[in-house]
């Protein structure tokens, strides 16, 4: 069992990246909550494990007194100078447990802290994973008429953050507004939408490099999902035409966002400070 779990927790640290130094420290405190049960206390128990052979002891430290009133955490002096002469009264001894029946609860417990520490390493790196893409938008695989793959997880496209008359086809690619990743006891939960005024943001960043390198800028946003989108864009250099540059040549980078926005009509306009200029921009046809 000693070799068989030291390959485990080496395969675990390699491939995991979980630190055989955590699962140690965990399997400690499992064998430490077993006493606990087994034994009805664990105040002065102590566990250890050799990181070497994976050989585990239980300790239980008992103080050297002249009489004993409690077995379990006192032992007489002459009793502990038979074990060695060193001993004096107000020392610790320490007496190994041996159980064969604490050994079968060790195991078993051992092998339940592996098991749920790879589980909770998992989750971890899944809900990290996503937490980066928090804000962001993520392509996903429809499933079902709501139901998504996102890649190592699933979510679901809520009522309220579809595009009203959006219809996807099973194993259909559409790209999602990530709203909010939460950590849950069964893994992530990503929170997604198709409505979020911040996908089209996020759309123009990758199809527009100058509005990803900072060049173009998207002051102001505002939509109505599934009808119209209206944008208002600043340059902050002079010779580059912020509207032009979101448009494309022949209007080929604003078509690729109204494609997959399924024909949202896309409005981009000038910024400017004044609010009645920027009005005036608005409204012209």
């Amino acid at each position: 069992m000693n070799k068989e779990l030291m390959e485990a927790l080496d395969i675990l640290e390699k491939e995991k990246e979980i630190s055989k130094e955590t699962l140690f420290e965990s399997i400690e405190n499992s064998l430490y909550t077993a006493c606990e049960k087994h034994f009805g206390r664990a105040d002065n128990i102590k566990v250890e494990i050799d990181r070497d052979t994976c050989d585990f002891h239980v300790y239980a430290e008992k103080t050297v007194v002249e009489q004993v009133e409690d077995p379990d955490t006192q032992i007489s002096l002459a009793e502990a100078k038979l074990l060695d002469k060193k001993y004096e009264l107000g020392d610790i001894v320490r007496e190994e447990i041996k159980s064969k029946e604490f050994g079968r609860i060790a195991t078993m417990n051992a092998k339940n802290v592996i098991l749920q520490k790879i589980r909770e390493e998992e989750r971890k790196v899944l809900f990290e994973e996503y937490y980066q893409k928090e804000k962001d938008i993520i392509t996903g695989i429809v499933q079902r008429y709501v139901s998504v793959n996102l890649g190592k997880v699933d979510t679901v496209l809520m009522e309220n953050e579809m595009v009203k008359g959006e219809v996807f086809r099973p194993t259909e690619r559409i790209k999602l507004y990530v709203l909010e990743v939460k950590d849950t006891p069964k893994g992530p939960k990503v929170v997604v939408s198709r409505t979020h005024p911040e996908l089209v943001k996020r759309l123009f960043e990758s199809e527009v490099t100058e509005v990803k390198d900072g060049t173009v800028e998207i002051k102001s946003i505002a939509r109505e999902a599934g009808s119209r989108t209206k944008m208002a864009v600043w340059s902050n250099n002079p010779d580059v035409d912020p509207v032009g540059a979101c448009v494309g040549m022949n209007g080929v980078r604003v078509n690729t966002i109204v494609e997959e926005l399924r024909g949202e009509k896309i409005d981009i306009i000038n910024w400017d400070e004044n609010p009645a200029i920027l009005i005036e921009n608005a409204l012209s046809p």
